[in-house]
């Protein structure tokens, strides 16, 4: 999937919550349905069957409950994506990333493996940490293998950890230290690794157990300073990097770091920064709705030459975009809020909802084949539709719709953090007056860009009947 995904340590946002968010984003000429939900152990198979490779993987007993971004029409798979666990273990999973030609030929994909359709399933209702999360997965890596390049993030209140795989069976993961902040487009990302640390300790970096010996036998390092750097050894070095992958990351960095001197189209732009301020969700909302605003590169700017050059992150096509944030202030079952959207994101808002839930709204988990208001996924993607075609008329009102929402969202989980903790809420009656508000406020705001829309119809004419 062509995503964007950032991963912020704990002493780099403004509560000390640790925050994964990523956008998931259909390929080109897709646009893939999507819900809210909540699987339940009874609901999980005993057998898991991929649809895309048919790879069959007989699964633990006692599987956790967790959260999911599943899609909504059956007949490709789960693609369960996005969630958290019934023990406040978050993953994400996956951000499609790139290799080079000497890696799949030394350590070919399989194609009876498994791959993100597959993983959240495989891995979130088994693990108990971030860093547990890392080496279920590495090791369902190398008994099956992948049929592609992925990213995968893994949190816990403590810990943020990022695996890439390299070829069919090879991986390696990093910690993002607690300060900074991590930005992955569509290409292998990180850009330094410890092999003395992953075959030691094991404080800040994890690997296959014979990534060094391969990475050696196939002479795939590529430094002139005995400096390893993975990206060089294991990423890709192709021209399309420049107008797909690397600005996503630039718009971000400059965004989270403007003093920022390198371009849009560096090579060697960090994988892990430490921010000039601290780090909120709607920044994360704001920089996954990047659609290079303030640049010659806005595809609603009047500079017809620069607009197209490069991908934006706020696309059309974006399924649903995910951040957990799990607060370390809070008693454990009231710890963490999923906040999310469907659609682009540049036209939508992002609402939080608690996770320890055994049910969801159906506002946010009825998602249908048939177009209907009465589902968020529909109405943002009329939204989006509407309001982009008439973007100086409709822009006003989207800012004011996602701020409402958002300072809403904040209020209520306010309220309902005291209500629930003093049991005069569950979390599930709680969820269901925030999709309310939400509810409400994407009926109004889709009211208004209908007008808009409407009145700027070709056909109009400015006589009335005498």
């Amino acid at each position: 999937m062509a995503c964007t995904t950032i991963l912020v340590g704990k002493k780099a946002s403004y509560d000390g919550s640790t925050m994964i968010a990523r956008n998931d984003d259909s390929q080109s000429g897709v646009f893939t349905e999507k819900k809210f939900t909540v699987v339940l152990p009874e609901n999980q198979p005993k057998v898991y069957k991929s649809v895309i490779s048919g790879v069959e993987i007989p699964l633990k007993n006692r599987p956790m409950k967790y959260t999911a971004m599943p899609n909504a029409l059956s007949g490709e798979g789960i693609w369960a994506a996005a969630g958290v666990n019934e023990e406040n273990i978050s993953m994400s999973a996956t951000e499609t990333i790139t290799s080079n030609e000497r890696v799949l030929g030394a350590d070919p994909l399989v194609k009876n493996g498994i791959g993100e359709e597959d993983i959240v399933v495989l891995v979130l209702p088994y693990i108990h940490s971030a860093r547990e999360g890392v080496l279920y997965l590495g090791n369902l890596l190398k008994t099956y293998g992948t049929y592609e390049m992925n990213g995968i993030a893994f949190q816990d209140q403590e810990e943020i950890w990022w695996l890439e795989t390299i070829g069919g069976h090879h991986w390696m993961a990093k910690r993002v230290p607690d300060d900074h902040y991590v930005v992955m487009p569509n290409q292998q990302g990180i850009d330094s690794f410890d092999f003395e640390d992953a075959y030691g300790d094991k404080k800040d970096h994890l690997c296959s157990s014979d990534l060094k010996e391969f990475t050696e036998k196939y002479y795939l390092d590529l430094s002139m300073n005995n400096t390893f750097n993975p990206r060089l050894a294991y990423g890709s070095h192709s021209d399309s990097d420049h107008t797909y992958n690397t600005p996503r990351a630039w718009s971000i960095e400059k965004y989270l770091n403007p003093s920022l001197k390198q371009s849009p189209l560096s090579d060697t732009l960090p994988w892990a920064l430490v921010p000039e301020r601290k780090i909120t969700v709607e920044d994360v909302k704001y920089v996954l709705s990047d659609h290079y605003q303030g640049t010659i590169y806005d595809p609603y700017s009047k500079d017809l030459d620069k607009k197209t050059i490069f991908r934006p992150i706020g696309i059309n096509r974006t399924s649903f975009l995910s951040l957990v944030q799990i607060r370390p202030y809070m008693p454990k079952e009231n710890q963490v809020i999923e906040w999310f959207t469907f659609g682009s994101n540049v036209f939508n808002a992002f609402v939080p909802v608690y996770t320890q839930i055994s049910s969801v709204p159906d506002y946010v988990s009825n998602t249908t084949e048939t177009v209907d208001t009465h589902n968020f996924y529909w109405a943002n993607r009329l939204i989006g539709a509407l309001s982009d075609a008439h973007y100086s008329l409709c822009s006003s009102h989207i800012e004011r719709y996602q701020l409402s929402v958002h300072s809403k969202g904040h209020q209520l989980i306010h309220k309902y953090d005291e209500m629930i903790l003093n049991q005069k809420c569950t979390q599930e009656e709680a969820n269901q007056f925030i999709i309310d508000m939400l509810e409400e406020e994407t009926n109004d705001v889709l009211s208004k860009v209908l007008y808009e829309a409407g009145m700027a119809m070709k056909n109009g004419f400015s006589r009335s009947d005498a």
